[in-house]
């Protein structure tokens, strides 16, 4: 069996955390590697198999919390394990209850782990772009702010998602963001004819640092040219394949 891949951010330096990609799985075919996607049509057990070896990569003996994801500027706080058949539907999670570990799973999207240190609160949020002009890092930040956190103190991380070169959009797609804020327009780049490249976490990362963040940092990792490390719902679109397997993020304190 191969060692989980975890990838880690320096801002997030002595908190229990990891950006998981494929690698160190139980899964075939398909969805080889560390397919954590209860939504694909991988086998229940093998998926069960993966996440249990995600949390032991990132905070062992702690009890994963995810929410039911469904693209929303939602955040919900969570106190106490939940039952997976009742998860609330949000695209964010945030706690100051040591011993879970807060997932968020993606295959494109942008994942952003927070810590205020101090404060002993973390988040998770699951930012495509949907959420991400949506609000749903300001959410995040307001649901630990509630927890005591205070966002100078916040270190916020952005993992492995779909980067500007290759995320192309269209002209409707970024009048959207334009018509938002006139700014937004620094983030998509020239492309093919009525075409644009937009840069997703570059956006993320600007809104963090203008609600007051006090540290973030992107890691510099592309789904979609990365097959052997990451999940891509776009490159899997492209090639006609039938599904396509989701990778996990997750932090949480120490018990």
């Amino acid at each position: 069996m191969s060692e989980v891949e975890v990838n880690r951010a320096g801002v997030l330096a002595g908190v229990a955390h990891g950006f998981l990609g494929r690698r160190g799985g139980a899964s075939t075919g398909l969805y080889a590697g560390l397919n954590v996607g209860t939504g694909s049509d991988d086998e229940p057990a093998t998926i069960a198999e993966n996440r249990r070896r995600a949390v032991a990569a990132v905070l062992p003996g702690a009890r994963l919390v995810q929410p039911y994801q469904i693209h929303s500027a939602d955040c919900v706080t969570v106190v106490e394990p939940w039952n997976d058949a009742m998860r609330p539907h949000a695209d964010a999670v945030v706690t100051a209850t040591p011993g879970l570990a807060l997932g968020i799973v993606t295959a494109d999207c942008v994942p952003v782990l927070f810590a205020d240190r101090e404060a002993g609160v973390v988040g998770a949020a699951h930012a495509g772009w949907k959420g991400a002009i949506g609000g749903v890092t300001d959410a995040t930040l307001l649901a630990m702010e509630s927890l005591g956190a205070r966002r100078e103190r916040i270190a916020a991380a952005i993992g492995p998602c779909i980067r500007q070169p290759s995320y192309e959009v269209d002209a409707a797609f970024r009048q959207r963001f334009v018509a938002a804020d006139s700014a937004n327009a620094r983030f998509f780049a020239s492309g093919r004819a009525d075409h644009v490249q937009f840069d997703l976490p570059g956006y993320v990362a600007a809104r963090l640092a203008a609600d007051g963040v006090g540290a973030v940092e992107t890691l510099d990792l592309d789904t979609y040219p990365l097959e052997d490390r990451f999940y891509s719902f776009r490159r899997a679109t492209h090639r006609g394949e039938p599904g396509y397997g989701r990778q996990i993020s997750i932090i949480g304190l120490e018990i």
